[in-house]
């Protein structure tokens, strides 16, 4: 577990620093590397980082010269280039067929950075990065079919990200900070109160419309709504219970971020503020843990393997909860054995 420092500073890393110190490293390095030039420009902060296996492509696009020059973004240029020729794809893809001109595009995988801010279970740091590379995908259009419409101009369907090879790398791999400012560093504890102080403003600000509601029975009996559901304004978020039930099992002598990343969003929907996280395991069981006929006793051992194999006890729990590793059923069959004891 990484130590806390007695002199850790109280401001938290910035995106403009954080985005400096991914500048200055060299192409290629490893995520060892990464936490270290990010502890030197943080004094006090003791990071780790960690890859998740997450591949994605990204929809930024240059256009290449025959001798790898980049000449312009993809999409720009593209849309320029079919204005030249009156919107007539059929025009413009026989002009670009007789052309060396390439494409390149950025290859990426997931990678957290983390580092601890006190003792507390949600006490620290988490940075959303990608480490990525550039590669030259393949032809300004596809040699053998026209596209049949501008959506698959500007989104080549022709690439094969298959055909990515080491000849055919032309940058990285580089690390670069994933998501918008204010999700791609964030301060775990002080995302949770926010998380918590949201839902309660979202469920106050309903409350005299849900004072005016009522259930009407089949008999005409009517129940005021929040008598049916008197603990609505004291709703937990889930990115809270997450936490909760760390601190409160046996899982609580681990640090969260050494097996679970979090993948935060944080952003507007329909006028309103969205915050929250999927739970992202560092690592998975090989197997997905079914009932089937298996008996209460079998389950709890099969159980304590998927802890062993994870390193941490009360795994399981959070694979069923926040996963699709151990099935439902299976804390129900458990929960079941332990009240019949």
């Amino acid at each position: 577990m990484a130590e806390i420092s007695e002199n850790a500073p109280a401001k938290l890393p910035d995106h403009g620093s954080v985005e400096a110190v991914l500048a200055r490293l060299p192409a290629g390095v490893d995520e060892t590397a990464l936490a270290s030039a990010l502890g030197e420009a943080f004094p006090g902060f003791a990071f780790l980082a960690t890859s998740v296996d997450d591949q994605y492509w990204r929809d930024t696009r240059s256009v290449l010269a025959a001798d790898g020059t980049r000449i312009a973004e993809y999409r720009p240029w593209m849309k320029t280039e079919l204005a030249k020729d009156n919107g007539d794809i059929a025009t413009l893809w026989r002009r670009l067929q007789d052309t060396d001109l390439q494409i390149s595009e950025w290859h990426g995988n997931s990678v957290y950075a983390f580092a601890p801010t006190g003792s507390g279970v949600a006490h620290y740091v988490q940075i959303s990065l990608g480490r990525e590379t550039e590669w030259c995908a393949g032809p300004i259009v596809n040699p053998s079919r026209r596209p049949w419409g501008e959506d698959e101009l500007l989104d080549p369907s022709w690439i094969t990200h298959d055909d990515m090879s080491d000849d055919k790398v032309l940058a990285g791999p580089l690390y670069r900070l994933l998501g918008r400012p204010g999700s791609n560093i964030v301060h775990i504890r002080s995302f949770l109160a926010r998380c918590a102080r949201l839902e309660r403003d979202k469920r106050e600000a309903r409350r005299p419309e849900l004072e005016r509601r009522v259930w009407v029975g089949s008999d005409g009996t009517r129940t005021p709504f929040l008598d049916l559901q008197p603990n609505y304004f004291d709703f937990t978020p889930r990115e809270v219970r997450f936490f909760q039930d760390w601190e409160e099992s046996s899982a609580r002598a681990s640090r969260v971020y050494e097996h679970w990343a979090l993948d935060i969003r944080d952003y507007e929907h329909k006028g309103e503020r969205e915050v929250a996280f999927i739970p992202r395991p560092l690592h998975l069981p090989e197997e997905r843990l079914e009932v089937g006929d298996s008996s209460v006793h079998i389950l709890m051992d099969r159980i304590e393997a998927i802890d062993r194999e994870m390193g941490l006890p009360f795994a399981w729990f959070f694979l069923m909860t926040h996963g699709n590793k151990v099935s439902p059923e299976v804390g129900d069959a458990i929960a079941q054995g332990l009240r019949e004891a």
